[in-house]
């Protein structure tokens, strides 16, 4: 390998850089995916301070001969949100513990790379109408959650290299698009300033917006980011690169968030999970950053790893309007300097090529269960129809009788319950958020309004958003249809919508009404936006609006009247469709760089609610034994017994289909009263009111153990007569909450099993989904396949992660989920180990079948020999 650690002078100042333009590669740098290049860079600089070697140089080169090698990987920084940072942090503040009871220095258990928390995801949609909603949200997200907030704020002074964005300030990765990123940032690298690529793993799978800005960057789990901040390299497989060349213009009409549904059904249906995937071509270069960071955001639903942009001239000047001059001037120098800065021309060696005319791109939606389902928004009726049908048959057309204000009112069968604009994929994107506002303002001139039944909501990203809606006079004309600003955060995509009024609960409960959400985010499984809507379809903000003023989803908005106005005469939704033209006449004036500046020069300091939570900075955390939110969970901790590779005589807890999303392993929402985690808050004194969600509550293992499986929709084919939490515990064959039944499997020493179709654990980077299954028992997942984040949690909780084989399903081999089964031949768990499962059903009969264990690297085998990365860790650093 060529010399290539050299200077680059920029400004005046000499930084050290590695240049992998002069790097030993047979067919040239140029030859390179812009992605491999930056993954190159990094192995190269590592190899320089003994943390990575020369073969590992080779592996990265080697991405189209021989993807899947191991390779250590050094991301710059972290990402976190408090969904999945406060796990994290209770994870940090127990191994302090943990370290002292070993005999160790607790301050080793410190962030060694800078960490970045945004509380974002806390905030629940209570209040949505009148122009204090925000306020009054707000107040009850501190009300709810100042407990999980004072342990944050203990972190931020008690730990080294760890900041914390306060409430209120918007979604993560649109802070982390629009302010925190840097595209190249200065580092010590062994004591001497370093250029750097800015690379970035987070807790939340939605990490990947920040692809759209030139960044390397990908949702992880929570345990893997706290090894990975303690300094331990994340050890990836080279990934495949998958080229998506772009060519052609949107047509009229069309936003970059139908053509994100577009690739999310194309890419999908393409197989690109664990793949990175890399636009280019001249499509690439038209589009702008706001359209690349909506396309980027959606990578988990299409299964990449990364939905890659490279940086080219617009995403300089993007980084120079949003206030970073410096880092612009630093990342167009080194870019350019090293050969990373994209070229039109070029077209470099991918392991495929493939390609999406922008011109065919159609008005889209997706749904109604997952956002790789996309739907020509005027084919929605006849899509909903078979929904209805195969739901509740024969109810096509009929209509639920309710009293709203005194007055009888009839509510369709799918009714739009829930209308919101909400979340990073949409808000980040001024050309659809002021679309959404002419849209409205139009709609309000001829008069028309949301049916009452529609619960509308307006919660942006970041607060620029305001800005520049107020510049253009349309956050008055978003409120006159209903569309009051309620929250700057998460929000309904992550199931924090609220409440739905009292007549559509009861409606759906005691009259068979099946009710419909329309929102512009990411996410849309089943009870994920709220247990009691039963179909939710992904949008542009656009159709959000367009869709509250139907009222109802069985509609054809693009060729049917969307309502009628004051006089009585129907209105088409093509007559109050606003231009491209005049969406960017108004951006044109309203959006300004300088509103990036005045909202993010004080971001971490806070409003005054947040200043005024008292905390002490102290290296031990102060647990508290009668919190209901923040427990130390000291049971990570406990040195597993016996042979982790021997497993006899388990029992499946659960059986499960295709697509089983963490959602379904481990809810976010509404916690249900009579579900073990509300029994369990009901028994500490909690009011229903209070529960909160199960998202706010990821603190306590107690509750989060008792919520593991408790997705009311989930289907354990153990019990195919209900749906929801349960499963038939073996041999009595007893119906009862699977978290029962693990505690009394648990109590009988017996080991757990899950058995799934493919892609077990798609969705969220939930460590939960991984924490919850290990502390019910279970050991092993036998699954067709695996989403990758969820993967990487099961070997992370030391729980084993195996694959059918050879085409064998849990149908072609005749299970039933009542055997007995016991998994041999697992060795010392090395990459490519295949292990024998023998399974014997109560009736004497014996299955034999191979399972492919899903460890990639040797470091992954030491976390399952170790029962976990927590326990590595601890013995590495003790």
């Amino acid at each position: 390998m060529a010399m290539t650690e050299r200077n680059l002078t920029v400004d005046g100042k000499t930084y050290r850089i590695f240049d992998v333009s002069r790097a030993d590669i047979t067919e040239g740098h140029e030859s390179l995916p812009y992605s491999i290049r930056i993954l190159l860079e990094n192995v190269l600089r590592k190899e320089k301070l003994g943390k990575a070697s020369a073969g590992d140089i080779q592996k990265v080169l080697a991405y189209r001969s021989k993807p899947g090698q191991d390779i250590p990987y050094y991301p710059a920084r972290v990402l976190m949100q408090d969904f999945t940072g406060v796990p994290a942090v209770v994870d940090l503040a127990a191994m302090r513990n943990a370290m002292v009871a070993r005999g160790g220095d607790p301050r080793k258990i410190n962030p060694l790379i800078p960490v970045d928390l945004v509380i974002d995801h806390s905030v629940q949609i209570d209040f949505w109408q009148g122009k204090n909603a925000l306020q009054k949200n707000v107040e009850m997200e501190y009300t709810r959650n100042s407990e999980r907030y004072r342990l944050l704020k203990w972190a931020a002074e008690s730990m080294d290299n760890f900041r914390v964005v306060p409430p209120n300030s918007g979604i993560c990765h649109q802070i982390n698009f629009e302010n925190l990123g840097r595209i190249v940032r200065e580092n010590d690298e062994g004591g001497t300033p370093t250029l750097i690529p800015d690379t970035v793993i987070g807790t939340d799978s939605h990490t990947t917006m920040i692809d759209g800005l030139g960044i390397m960057g990908w949702g992880v789990g929570g345990i893997e980011a706290e090894a990975v901040l303690l300094g331990q390299a994340y050890v990836m497989p080279v990934p495949e690169v998958i080229g998506v060349k772009l060519t052609g213009k949107l047509p009229a009409g069309v936003s970059a968030s139908d053509l994100v549904l577009t690739l999310t059904e194309m890419l999908r249906k393409e197989g690109v999970v664990g793949k990175f995937v890399e636009y280019f071509g001249p499509g690439m270069s038209a589009l702008p950053l706001p359209d690349r960071a909506t396309v980027a955001n959606m990578s988990p639903e299409y299964g990449a790893t990364m939905g890659f942009f490279p940086v080219d001239e617009k995403t300089i000047r993007y980084l120079k309007e949003t206030g970073r001059e410096e880092a612009a001037v630093l990342s167009e120098a080194y870019l350019k300097e090293t050969g990373m800065f994209f070229s039109p021309d070029s077209e470099p060696l991918y392991n495929k090529v493939l390609h999406l005319d922008l011109g065919s791109v159609r008005p889209s939606l997706a749904g109604p269960y997952r956002p790789q389902d996309r739907i020509d928004v005027s084919d929605l009726p006849k899509v909903f129809g078979a929904e209805l049908e195969k739901n509740a048959p024969g109810s096509a057309g009929k209509a639920v009788s309710v009293r709203v204000n005194g007055s009888e009112v009839q509510i369709p069968q799918g009714a739009v319950a829930i209308a919101s604009i909400t979340s990073c994929t949409n808000t980040s994107n001024p050309f659809v958020m002021v679309g959404a506002g002419l849209l409205a303002k139009k709609a309000r001139a001829r008069g028309l309004k949301p049916p009452a039944w529609v619960k509308t909501s307006l919660a942006p990203g970041s607060q620029v958003v305001l800005d520049y809606l107020e510049r253009a006079n349309l956050v008055e004309e978003l409120e006159g249809i209903g569309f009051t600003l309620s929250a700057f955060g998460c929000a309904t995509c992550i199931g924090n919508s609220g409440p739905l009024p009292d007549y559509i609960t009861e409606a759906v409960d005691n009259d068979g009404l099946l009710t419909a959400s329309v929102s512009s985010g990411n996410r849309n499984f089943e009870a994920r936006i709220h247990q009691k809507v039963r179909f939710n379809f992904l949008g542009s903000p656009l159709y959000v609006v367009a869709y509250a003023l139907a009222g109802r989803v069985d509609v054809d908005i693009m060729n049917e009247p969307i309502g009628k106005d004051a006089e009585g005469n129907e209105v088409f939704l093509k007559e109050i469709w606003p231009s491209s033209g005049e969406i960017e006449s108004v951006l044109s004036s309203a959006l300004k760089g300088e509103d990036y500046v005045k909202r993010y020069t004080e971001v971490f300091k806070g409003d005054d609610t947040w200043r005024s939570l008292k905390v002490t900075s102290s290296e031990l955390f102060p647990w508290d034994p009668e919190s209901t939110y923040i427990r130390e969970p000291d049971l990570f901790f406990d040195s597993p017994e016996g042979d982790p590779g021997i497993l006899e005589n388990a029992r499946a807890l659960g059986v499960f289909g295709d697509s089983i999303t963490t959602d379904h392993i481990s809810p976010a929402g509404t916690i249900a009263a009579d579900y073990p985690a509300g029994r369990y808050l009901q028994e500490k004194g909690i009011p229903r009111k209070d529960f909160n969600s199960y998202g706010s509550r990821r603190g306590n293992h107690e509750v989060m153990m008792r919520g593991t499986f408790g997705n009311i929709r989930i289907k354990n084919q153990l019990v195919p007569e209900k749906t929801g939490g349960y499963t038939r515990r073996s041999p009595k064959g007893e119906i009862e909450f699977i978290y029962d039944a693990a505690m009394e499997y648990a109590a009988a020493g017996t080991p757990l099993i899950i058995l799934a179709g493919k892609e077990y654990g798609t969705g969220s980077s939930r460590d939960w989904a991984a924490k919850g299954p290990r502390l019910q028992g279970v050991r092993a997942v036998i699954a067709e396949s695996f989403e990758r984040i969820h993967r990487s949690n099961l070997v992370g909780m030391g729980v084993l992660p195996l694959t059918f084989t050879g085409g064998d399903t849990i149908a072609s081999l005749g299970l039933t989920g009542f055997e007995t089964c016991a998994i041999r031949d697992l060795g010392d768990f090395a990459p490519g180990t295949v292990a024998e499962v023998t399974a014997v059903s109560p009736e004497g009969k014996t299955t034999r079948f191979k399972a492919a264990l899903q460890i990639y690297s040797s470091v992954e085998a030491d976390f399952i020999r170790s029962g976990g990365v927590l326990l590595h860790v601890l013995e590495e650093l003790k």
